[in-house]
Formats: C-alpha cells, sequence, structure tokens
C-alpha cells in the first residue's frame, strides 16, 4: 500500500487498522444492493488502512451503487503506485497522476517528465490531485505555486482533465487558472470546501465543483449548503466523492436530524461501515442522498446527473 501523502501519525493508523479489523455493531447488508449508478471521483484507496479489508471495502462500494472509482495520485511515486493498483480492476478503478500542495516540496526538474509519463496510460484520466493549499502549509506558498503552475501548463498541453485542490487559496486559484483560460481542459475542483460566492466563480469559469461528506459538517450561513439550497451549484456541474478515508460524512449531526430520519435505511446501514476513523466508497450512498435533500431534487437525478457529469469529463468507460 501507498506511503500516502496526508500526514498521519502511527497511533491514528493504527486506529484506522483497528477499525478495519472491528466488527462493532454493524447491521447485516448482505441483502443491499442499491440501483443508482455512482462515481466516486477522489478516493485514497491506496491509504494503508484499506490493507486488511480492500475486497470487503469495494463490496460494499458495489452494494451502494458505486460502478467507477477514481484513485487519487498524492506525488510522483504515489502516482506510480495507484497506477499499478488501478490495473487490478480495469472498469471500476481509474487514477490520476499529480503531485498534491502537500508534497510541492519534492517538486524537481524530473517531476514534469515523470508525471507526463504516467498521464498517458489509458487508465490516467485526470492530471492531479494539484493545486494550492494555504490552510496546512506543509509547502511553502511559492512551492506550492510554482509546482502547481507546472502541472497545469502539462495539463493544457496534453488536454487532461484536471483534479484540484483548493483550500483557502481561492484568489490564487482564480489567478492561476485565468492565466490559462484559453487553453484549460476540464476542471473539477475536488472536495470544495469554500464559499458559495467562490463556488459560483468556479462555475462561472466553467469548472466543475466536486462535493464529499465535509457538506455535513459545513457550519457557514455562506457554505456548501447554503449554495446547495439556492442553487449556486446546479447539477450540471456537479461531481460526487467521499475522499476516503477522509472527510466522513456525519449524519449523525444534530442539525441534520430531518435528513437522516427521510433517508433510505439502505444507506443509513451501508453508512455504519464508514466513520471518522476510516470512511469508505459506500459513504457514496449516504452522501447522494443529503445532497439530494439540499438541492431538493431526487436521489435519482442527482445520482443520474453526476454520474453521467463523471463519465463524460473523465472519459470513464
Amino acid at each position: 500500500m501507498l506511503k500516502f501523502h496526508h500526514h498521519i501519525s502511527k497511533t491514528i493508523l493504527g486506529t484506522f487498522q483497528k477499525m478495519a479489523k472491528s466488527s462493532k455493531s454493524l447491521p447485516d447488508i448482505s441483502s443491499i444492493k442499491l440501483n443508482n449508478k455512482l462515481t466516486d471521483i477522489g478516493c485514497n484507496l491506496g491509504h494503508p488502512s484499506f490493507k486488511n479489508d480492500f475486497e470487503e471495502v469495494l463490496k460494499r462500494a458495489n452494494q451502494a451503487g458505486v460502478e467507477k472509482i477514481m484513485i487519487t495520485g498524492p506525488n510522483v511515486s504515489g502516482s506510480k503506485e495507484v497506477c499499478e493498483l488501478a490495473k487490478t480492476k480495469p472498469g471500476l478503478f481509474y487514477f490520476t497522476a499529480g503531485v498534491h500542495p502537500h508534497e510541492a516540496k519534492e517538486f524537481n526538474e524530473n517531476t514534469i517528465s515523470e508525471i507526463n509519463e504516467l498521464l498517458k496510460e489509458s487508465h490516467c484520466v485526470a492530471s492531479g490531485e494539484c493545486g494550492l493549499d494555504y490552510n496546512r502549509m506543509f509547502s511553502t506558498k511559492e512551492e506550492q505555486l510554482v509546482c502547481f503552475e507546472e502541472q497545469l501548463k502539462l495539463a493544457c498541453k496534453v488536454k487532461k482533465p484536471l483534479f484540484l485542490h483548493e483550500r483557502e487559496a481561492h484568489d490564487d486559484m482564480v489567478m492561476l487558472l485565468t492565466k490559462y483560460k484559453s487553453e484549460l481542459p476540464p476542471a473539477v475542483i475536488h472536495c470544495f470546501t469554500g464559499t458559495a460566492k467562490e463556488a459560483e466563480k468556479y462555475i462561472s469559469m466553467g469548472l466543475y465543483i466536486g462535493l464529499t461528506g465535509f457538506l455535513a459538517k459545513d457550519k457557514t450561513d455562506n457554505g456548501v449548503q447554503y449554495a446547495l439550497k439556492n442553487g449556486i451549484i446546479p447539477l450540471n456541474r456537479l461531481m460526487i466523492e467521499t475522499d476516503a478515508p477522509y472527510m466522513y460524512c456525519n449524519i449523525g449531526n444534530k442539525k441534520l436530524k430531518k435528513i437522516k430520519e427521510s433517508m433510505s435505511d439502505e444507506a443509513k446501514a451501508l453508512h455504519k461501515y464508514s466513520s471518522f476513523e476510516r470512511n469508505e466508497p459506500c459513504a457514496m450512498a449516504a452522501i447522494v442522498e443529503v445532497i439530494a435533500h439540499f438541492m431538493g431534487e431526487t436521489v435519482e437525478k442527482v445520482a443520474e446527473e453526476t454520474h453521467k457529469n463523471s463519465m463524460i469529463v473523465f472519459g470513464l468507460q
């Protein structure tokens, strides 16, 4: 499994692994098979927390209706590893190749040529995860800007869709994307956590918005929930992802009580296999229902449209 890019302690990793082995008081889901077709556009299946029950995780994802999973590349070595992992399940797995802003300090004279080779792989569907993260400065702003712009130029050159990361760096993200707007391939702001105004700006630029379980913990009055309720993020610009094992969708949040009560028993049962300790692709079933509630749409329509967007933009087959 991957030497993953997120900075996690041995204690946290131990918790992940214990959770994977533990049966807790989990419901029997053996008869569940949801009909909605879903694409998880961002999942870190190379993370070591999935090592001990990998096939079971995939089985639950299938039961949730997940038909396609894009495994994200965190850096050059990690992208090479997920390239090999994605080969094990053709038609289900795809991968992205890039350098996450946390890893921008690794950028060197060989980085772009190595990423370019990975982008040539038939099952590589996006350039990334690349972008800017000014929330946790694991790499300096200067390192991030250089690393991102070079990857941006490469994606424009080879016409590969962009899988973008932006956290508290909206202005600089807009600045760089605008600089290359005439050459820009299709792009998604993955795991969007910004404001409704920022989402509106990205959408006006032709970008897609990727939403995760983060929306369940959005406590702002002008964030993701507001954007969904007020039509600022339209279905034709929306994609869904888990970012597993991160970004758990906490449907137990007191503010989401009515949403939880309205959710299907199947989605709630599957969701019990995800937790703060380790999110899973099967959480897609709950995420799509939460999004549908905020948008005032049917679950079926949200699933269908977001799946279609992902299939078209990333050329999934």
